[in-house]
C-alpha cells in the first residue's frame, strides 16, 4: 500500500521531484540575490571609502600646493612639469626677482644672479615654453610679488614665431585653472591618477626616500654632469647631417617693404604688454640666449632677415619701456665652439656663469661687448615713459 501511494504520487508529479523541492529552489535563488546584493554593496562602500581615502591622501600631501592648507609647509616639486609646479612656488613669494624663458634659459642659477643683481631670484624658465606661457607665469608673478626688483626674460624664437597665437601651449598642456585666482576650480583636477601619482611621490619625499625634482629656486641643473662630456657625441648632435659650409656668409636675404609689413610677430604684442605692467622702479633685462651657430637660421637666409627685423622690433619696445636688451644670439667666441654645447640649444655650465657675469657687466656698462660676446641695444636711459 505504500508503494502504491509512492507510486501514485510519482504518477502525479511527473518530474519526479520530491514534495517542496520547487520551494526549496525558489528559496536558493532568493538567497542568492540577496548574496549578489551584499556583494554589490560591499563594493559600492569599498568604493566610496576608497575616494574619501585618495581625496584625503591628496589633500593632506597637496602635490599642486594650490589647496588653502599644507600640512608639510612649503611647497616641493615633485613632477618635472613646470607648468603645474611653478604657480605654487610664486604664490609662496619667497623671491623680489625673477627669470622667465625655455630651457635655453635654465641653467642660469638664481645664486649666482643674486651675487651680480641682488635681491632672491627665483628661475621660471620653462621646458619647450612658448611665449604666451612665459606671459602667464610673468604676470602671476607680478600679482604675487607686485614690486619686483629684477625681471630677466631669456628671449628665443618662440618670440619671433609668426603662428605664436595659434600655437600658444606644447602637448604638455596648460593648467589655466591654477592661474587664476578662484581656488574653487581646482578642486575637479586633483583627483586623478596624475595628482594621486604626484602626491605618492611627495609622500616618499617626506620619508626620505627620494629628493625634490626640482629646488624651490627653480634651478635645475637639466644637462649631465659637465665631467661627462663628450666632444665627439655632442658634435654629431649639434650638426647631425648638416654640412658646415651651409653656415659660410653669402649676400644677404632683403625683404621688400611688403613683405615686411605681412612679417607677424603676434608674442612681441604679449611682451610689450607685459612690460607695461612691470612698475618703473624694477629693472627690466631681456637677453637673447646664445645657441651654436648650427641652431641658427643661416646667414644671409630669409629665415635670418626675419629673426633680424624681430630683433630690431624687440630693441624698439625695450626702449620705450625703459628695458635693458642684451643680444647674445649673435656670431661670437661662444656660438662658435661646438665644445661649448652639448647640442645646438643648450650650453654647458661655465658658460651659463659667463652668460650671468656678462649680462651684469652689459647692463652696468651700457654697451657692445670689448670682445664681441653680446650686442648693447635700449636701456633705461631711452625709456620714454
Amino acid at each position: 500500500m505504500m508503494e502504491e501511494d509512492a507510486g501514485s504520487r510519482l504518477a502525479d508529479d511527473p518530474s519526479g521531484a520530491e514534495p517542496g523541492s520547487i520551494g526549496n529552489r525558489e528559496v536558493s535563488t532568493a538567497d542568492q540575490s540577496e548574496a549578489w546584493g551584499s556583494h554589490a554593496r560591499a563594493v559600492i562602500v569599498t568604493f566610496v571609502v576608497s575616494v574619501f581615502v585618495l581625496a584625503g591622501f591628496v589633500a593632506v600631501l597637496n602635490p599642486y600646493g594650490n589647496l588653502p592648507v599644507s600640512v608639510f609647509g612649503a611647497h616641493t616639486v615633485m613632477d618635472i612639469n613646470q607648468r603645474y609646479q611653478y604657480p605654487a612656488l610664486i604664490r609662496e613669494a619667497r623671491f623680489d626677482s625673477f627669470m622667465l624663458g625655455t630651457s635655453t634659459s635654465r641653467l642660469l642659477e638664481p645664486a649666482r644672479l643674486e651675487k651680480r643683481f641682488g635681491g632672491r631670484f627665483i628661475n621660471l624658465a620653462i621646458n619647450s615654453g612658448r611665449a604666451w606661457e612665459q606671459v602667464q607665469l610673468g604676470r602671476l608673478a607680478l600679482r604675487n610679488v607686485p614690486g619686483p626688483r629684477t625681471i630677466l626674460i631669456g628671449l628665443d624664437t618662440v618670440w619671433c614665431d609668426g603662428n605664436a597665437d595659434r600655437k600658444k601651449i606644447t602637448k604638455r598642456g596648460w593648467p589655466e585653472w591654477m592661474y587664476d585666482e578662484d581656488p574653487w576650480n581646482d578642486l575637479p583636477y586633483m583627483l586623478n591618477s596624475r595628482t594621486v601619482e604626484i602626491a605618492g611621490r611627495k609622500f616618499a619625499y617626506h620619508l626620505g626616500l627620494t629628493p625634490a625634482r626640482i629646488p624651490s629656486d627653480g634651478y635645475e641643473v637639466f644637462v649631465p654632469p659637465d665631467g661627462e662630456y663628450d666632444a665627439k657625441k655632442a658634435q654629431r648632435k649639434i650638426w647631425g647631417k648638416t654640412r658646415k659650409g651651409r653656415y659660410k656668409p653669402r649676400a644677404p636675404y632683403a625683404p621688400s617693404e611688403a613683405e615686411l609689413k605681412q612679417w607677424r610677430y603676434p608674442a612681441l604684442m604679449w611682451l610689450d604688454q607685459l612690460l607695461s605692467e612691470i612698475p618703473d622702479q624694477t629693472d627690466v633685462v631681456l637677453a637673447w640666449m646664445p645657441v651654436h651657430r648650427a641652431g641658427r637660421p643661416p646667414p644671409g637666409s630669409a629665415r635670418e632677415a626675419r629673426e633680424i627685423e624681430c630683433k630690431a622690433r624687440v630693441s624698439e619696445i625695450a626702449g620705450r619701456h625703459g628695458a635693458h636688451d642684451v643680444d647674445f644670439r649673435i656670431d661670437s667666441d661662444i656660438t662658435r665652439r661646438d665644445d661649448n654645447y652639448w647640442d645646438r640649444l643648450h650650453y654647458r655650465l661655465p658658460i651659463a656663469a659667463l652668460i650671468t657675469d656678462s649680462l651684469k657687466e652689459a647692463v652696468t656698462s651700457r654697451r657692445d661687448s670689448p670682445k664681441g660676446l653680446w650686442v648693447y641695444s635700449a636701456g633705461p636711459a631711452q625709456a620714454q615713459r
